[in-house]
């Protein structure tokens, strides 16, 4: 998709210049890298901690707030976000850049209210005290004892 979405703006004259650099391509890179590691890193920490998988046929059974979860409440979110701007700078997309942004408040809209009334239902207090000190996108500083 994104090969495609930039093969649309360079014959439509649609390019933005700004993100036809070499430097820009190697933050894409860093970021994408960064950004895979976090998503790996939270999958393996739902799957271990959560006594379950990060798919929602077979959820967690306990409430995950250790690994990465720790500092924001959906990394896996955050990381495929991340991911995909990351793959935005590589391939010099602008439209792919607007994907993600629209990914990310499609989630956030129609994804997230639902994931956390479950996790309310299922966890309880502990999640929702966790919700309070835990925000969704941006990393916190939260050091509760797990």
């Amino acid at each position: 998709v994104p090969l495609v979405l930039m093969a649309v703006e360079r014959r439509l004259q649609l390019s933005w210049k700004a993100f036809d650099q070499e430097g820009v391509r190697l933050v894409g890179i860093a970021i994408f890298m960064l950004a895979s590691a976090l998503g790996l890193w939270a999958c393996v920490t739902m799957a271990l901690r959560g006594n379950g998988t990060p798919l929602p046929a077979e959820t967690a059974r306990e409430l995950v707030i250790t690994g990465p979860y720790r500092s924001v409440r959906n990394p896996m979110a955050l990381a495929g976000l991340l991911q995909t701007v990351g793959v935005a700078l590589v391939v010099g997309s602008w439209m792919v850049f607007a994907i993600a942004t629209a990914g990310a408040l499609v989630w956030n809209v129609f994804i997230r209210p639902t994931e956390e009334a479950d996790l309310a239902v299922r966890f309880g207090e502990p999640y929702r005290r966790y919700a309070e000190h835990v925000r969704c996108w941006i990393p916190t500083c939260w050091w509760q004892e797990a």
